[in-house]
């Protein structure tokens, strides 16, 4: 019988630790990224004890209807195990997870698997128990665009078009701190564009960046001395994903971007093994944003699915 205790910031040095070498957790599960909003979600997130052996994670919150979900403030939150879990092992813990949820007085879990891109290993064990333990129902589907590094599909000709004019311009393109002024770009674009601010501030992803220099990068394009474009980016162990992205006018008359792009994919991150341009999708993957997954799709990327399951304990 596997033992699950509900997580207290005490337990933070062991929660890290575990991430760390685990085969399909990342930074976003570290302790200092889930907890700098903490004050939005009540946390609810679960560690697995196999005889006082630390052998998963859960990050979760708790919602206010007594449900719980795959943690708010992060894409994905699944069951975060070692090498060590093996199928039947995880099948035990999902038995054990759905008894004390229930105890807990816990009526629905939604629940968001870690995509299997990021994971080092193969970890797809939990995806087995929801369907043939927990009688889980897939509720949600959407898509992002990804570059394999290693079977790369070439720009799409208009991306080449817009490569050439922004060689032509002088548009050049660099690493950069300046999340100030990337802000100001991005803001007013997703003002115009959709009426919506940054999921981050900019005070958070500025805090954020010092709290994972390694990991969070912003990286420029400059017309002359101005900032035309840029992307925020979180690197990972196998995988570069595109956290922001976002260009001002000029920049897009310019093709700012796909000269940016060609120097991360080709240049910068050309050792990572999956180049990951996020979602195109909203309403839980019911509407796609057809003109963004286009530009993704232009850069040569293909789809990978992000997914939310749902059941009762």
């Amino acid at each position: 019988m596997y033992e699950v205790v509900r997580y207290m910031p005490a337990m933070k040095t062991q929660w890290d630790a575990f991430v760390r070498k685990s085969r399909n957790g990342s930074f976003l599960f570290l302790r200092n990224y889930m907890d700098y909003h903490q004050q939005r979600f009540d946390d609810f997130s679960l560690l697995i004890y196999d005889r006082q052996s630390l052998v998963a994670l859960l990050p979760l919150n708790k919602e206010a209807d007594g449900s719980v979900t795959s943690h708010g403030g992060l894409t994905y939150g699944g069951l975060i195990t070692d090498k060590r879990a093996k199928t039947e092992k995880v099948m035990h813990m999902f038995v054990c997870l759905n008894l004390w949820l229930r105890n807990a007085g816990i009526t629905r879990v939604v629940y968001r698997p870690v995509p299997w891109i990021y994971h080092e290993m193969p970890a797809e064990e939990d995806l087995y128990a929801l369907v043939n333990i927990c009688n889980a129902r897939l509720v949600a589907r959407e898509i992002s665009s990804t570059i394999a590094q290693e079977n790369k599909i070439s720009f799409s000709q208009s991306r080449k078009d817009c490569l050439r004019k922004a060689e032509r311009l002088g548009v050049s393109v660099a690493s950069s701190d300046d999340f100030a002024t990337f802000w100001e770009v991005l803001s007013s674009n997703l003002q115009q564009r959709y009426g919506v601010s940054p999921v981050h501030s900019l005070a958070e992803i500025k805090t954020l960046a010092t709290l994972f220099p390694q990991h969070i990068r912003l990286y420029v394009a400059y017309l002359g001395e101005e900032m035309v474009a840029g992307t925020v980016v979180y690197v990972m162990p196998r995988v570069v994903h595109v956290q922001y992205i976002s260009a001002s006018p000029k920049g897009k008359s310019v093709g700012a971007l796909d000269l940016l792009f060609r120097y991360l994919i080709n240049e910068v991150f050309v050792h990572k093994s999956f180049f990951d341009f996020g979602k195109s999708t909203e309403d839980q993957g019911r509407w796609l944003n057809t003109s963004l997954i286009f530009q993704k799709e232009g850069f040569g990327g293909r789809g990978v699915c992000y997914d939310t399951y749902e059941w009762q304990p």
